[in-house]
């Protein structure tokens, strides 16, 4: 199947088997526990909804045949994913190599709850060159940590080379992809070991449903993970795991609607006498634009712009918006629009959020799927006050 018709029919296959009902799409199976009738023989092979439920798992079968894996875990966040894969990869005293731009909220869980409490070392390089990625492997070193591209700044990764990098040393090499979704890049099939997604945005796409995944083809580590997550009961509600398989089978249509759109902001504010850079690789001029025609088939919806204004005027052109909400989050059908400094990564310090490039006249856009010339618009009203 190609991946239209993966996004639409895997996990929600008709039952017609005695019983069955023939559905078309999966039911919503609400059941904490599952009745059986020989103590020995789980009926269906559930027992607790906390370690296997049908909706659920027919959500994981949709994620894996999204990225090409063989198997997929759903997650009650994209942080809980993170929590459950790191605590499966690492202990204490080891050491995880990490992009240095990255979401806000997952510096926070790798500085804050891993080095403070679980003492695990973590060095933030400069992952758009590989070498500086070799140079930092320790002898404790674990697990390589990227985004591509990241978040707020759109760079990119060469994820083969970190991945030849990384198997050299025999560590793992974990993408977490939520800026492309499977439709732009599949990083597995790059050479990465883990996918990682925040399912709460382009997957889901409808900004109603908060969850987090993990996609991996080894069968080992699959269930080390699900041994883990039951454990630690980091799992997707049946209600949130039917609203992201709904929100997934029109991935394949909305994708490439908010790059159409993406490029053509991108391209007028790059000509805006009022911006001093625009962050999209779909631009040419995009340093590592080259990279990205290489290992992506598409840019994304995702733009990142410096604006020639301090804090305060910022603030104003923030607030006059109209059809932009001004909102964490990104990924789905309405267009989002936020000021990195003072939300998503108001947790690094300013001094390391500076050296990044993540600076006060820094914002974020997530474009969605409205008529672009409104969303222009809406841009260049807002903009003439700065």
């Amino acid at each position: 199947m190609r991946f239209e018709t993966r996004a639409i029919h895997i996990g929600e296959e008709p039952n017609f088997q005695p019983g069955g009902s023939g559905d078309v799409t999966t039911p919503i199976h609400l059941a904490s526990t599952f009745a059986r009738r020989r103590v020995e023989e789980p009926t269906g092979g559930y027992e607790y909804s906390r370690s296997g439920n049908p909706t659920r798992e027919a959500l994981e079968r949709r994620l894996a045949a999204l990225e090409e894996a063989h198997f997929g875990l759903a997650f009650s966040s994209g942080s809980a994913a993170q929590l459950v894969l790191l605590l499966t990869l690492l202990r204490s005293g080891e050491h995880l190599i990490a992009f240095d731009d990255l979401y806000g909220g997952t510096r926070r869980l790798f500085s804050h709850i891993f080095s403070r409490v679980l003492s695990v070392d973590v060095s933030y390089v400069d992952a758009r060159q590989p070498a500086n990625v070799q140079a930092a492997i320790q002898k404790n070193t674990r697990l390589i940590w990227v985004e591509s591209p990241t978040n707020p700044l759109l760079r990119l990764c060469d994820i083969t080379a970190l991945a030849t990098i990384a198997h050299s040393q025999a560590l793992k090499l974990v993408v977490d992809n939520t800026f492309m979704s499977p439709y732009f890049q599949r990083p597995l099939l790059l050479g990465a070991d883990v996918v990682m997604h925040s399912t709460t945005k382009y997957i889901n796409g409808h900004s109603d449903s908060v969850g987090g995944a993990l996609m991996l083809s080894d069968r080992e580590l699959y269930q080390r993970l699900k041994f883990n997550q039951n454990a630690s009961g980091a799992i997707l509600s049946p209600f949130d795991s039917y609203l992201t398989l709904r929100g997934s089978k029109t991935l394949a249509v909305r994708m490439p609607q908010h790059q159409e759109n993406a490029l053509k902001i991108a391209n007028w504010l790059s000509h805006h006498p009022k911006i001093k850079a625009v962050y999209y690789p779909g631009l040419a001029d995009h340093p590592q634009h080259s990279l990205a025609t290489q290992q992506m088939s598409g840019y994304g919806g995702m733009i990142s712009c410096d604006l020639q204004a301090d804090r305060d005027s910022t603030a104003r052109f923030l607030a006059q918006l109209k059809i932009f909400a001004l909102a964490e989050s990104l990924g789905g059908v309405e267009s989002l629009i936020e000021y990195p400094a003072l939300m998503t990564h108001a947790s690094i310090p300013q001094a390391e959020r500076e050296k990044i490039g993540i600076h006060d006249s820094l914002i974020r856009l997530s474009i969605g799927i409205e008529n672009v010339e409104d969303l222009i618009d809406d841009l260049k009203q807002a903009l003439q006050l700065l």
